[in-house]
């Protein structure tokens, strides 16, 4: 990668990221209100009165969809750069 082309994805893989974060929040959010029996908030570790359970199933959700919209944010721009520069990302 050139370092022209390294300077233009850069500042690109960055607000797609922080774009996934966000996307990535919402949709935790939307499946803990399915999963989490009507209750809009995530049990936050230190809240005694959640269960263990509770707290670490949620844990474990939250991570799992955000590894999983990184991963398909990341794939989708180093797709859409590739197609734009016609040069690989990495």
């Amino acid at each position: 990668m050139s370092a022209v082309s390294k300077a233009v994805y850069k500042p690109l893989s960055l607000a797609t990221r922080v774009l996934g974060g966000v996307l990535a929040g919402v949709v935790f959010k939307q499946v803990w209100k399915r999963i989490g029996d009507n209750d809009t908030s995530t049990p936050d570790p230190k809240d005694l009165s959640r269960t263990v359970q509770e707290v670490l199933i949620a844990a474990a959700i939250h991570g799992a969809v955000f590894g999983v919209v990184k991963a398909a944010v990341d794939r989708a721009g180093a797709k859409g750069y590739r197609a734009l520069a016609h040069e690989d990302p990495s």
